[in-house]
């Protein structure tokens, strides 16, 4: 199972830490687990959820009260739909895995996508000199 730090949670969803902070204390089934620091350690499900407020809040002009009614009367009624939702899950946090690790090696100056850009156009073009 992954686990995301707060920053991580910033990039896949792009609420900033603070609002997350916020909606941990007005959300009661959004609680991530702290380690002994007190560091956040974001769980998929934590990911689903912020997600789905981020939608209701930003999207559909939900109050903070209305999303969190909303979150909490899905979860009631998600039980009847748990195989396609773990199956959905599975699939997000593959994809917060790939995201993450896309991010970590792009190229972080201008110098390196430049040089990235030249190395492909020159595999492109030996592979078309190799087929011919």
């Amino acid at each position: 199972m992954a686990a995301y730090s707060i920053g991580e949670v910033e990039q896949l969803t792009g609420i900033k830490p603070y609002v997350l902070r916020y909606w941990e204390e007005v959300i009661p089934c959004f609680a991530p687990k702290k380690d002994i620091g007190g560091r956040r350690s974001y769980s998929q499900r934590d990911v689903d959820i912020i997600l789905r407020l981020k939608y209701l809040i930003y999207e559909k002009r939900y109050t903070i009260d209305g999303a969190r009614s909303q979150i909490i009367q899905e979860t009631a009624t998600a039980d009847g739909n748990a195989a396609a939702l773990q199956a959905l899950h599975d699939i997000r946090e593959e994809l917060g895995s790939l995201y993450l690790m896309l991010k970590k090696s792009a190229p972080k100056n201008k110098e390196d996508t430049a040089s990235l850009e030249k190395s492909s156009q020159e595999n492109i073009t030996n592979e078309k000199s190799e087929k011919n």
